[in-house]
């Protein structure tokens, strides 16, 4: 069973960066699907973005030039840097696979805290 560990986040002046990481516990099928979401209080799950197994990306509009995912097959770790952040990108992001493309994701991280301040 796969499991992810995120780690990264903390508080960060708007305008900052953080680079979020997302650690897989078990070796991950290289064309699996890893993606970020996110959520605030009070609101819903949010996609960020996704890389697939081949790299392609895809990036929710709210993050698109701001945030950039890669991943390192090596140490099995996906990344989300951060930069320009905005204090409407306070929320706990998680990191999340699937084995394919439209599939729904069904391996989770436990999430870990972004607060983005003024």
């Amino acid at each position: 069973q796969v499991q992810l560990v995120e780690s990264g986040g903390g508080l960060v002046q708007a305008g900052g960066s953080l680079r979020l990481s997302c650690a897989a516990s078990a070796r991950t099928r290289i064309n699996y699907v890893m993606a970020w979401f996110r959520q605030a209080p009070g609101k819903e799950r949010e996609f960020v973005g996704r890389i697939t197994g081949s790299g392609g990306i895809y990036y929710a509009d709210s993050v698109k030039g701001r945030f950039t995912i890669s991943r390192d097959f090596a140490k099995n770790t996906v990344y989300l840097q951060m930069n320009s952040l905005k204090l409407e990108d306070t929320a706990v992001y998680y990191c999340a696979a699937t084995p394919y493309i439209g599939g729904a994701y069904n391996i989770w991280g436990q999430g870990t805290q972004v607060t983005v301040s003024s």
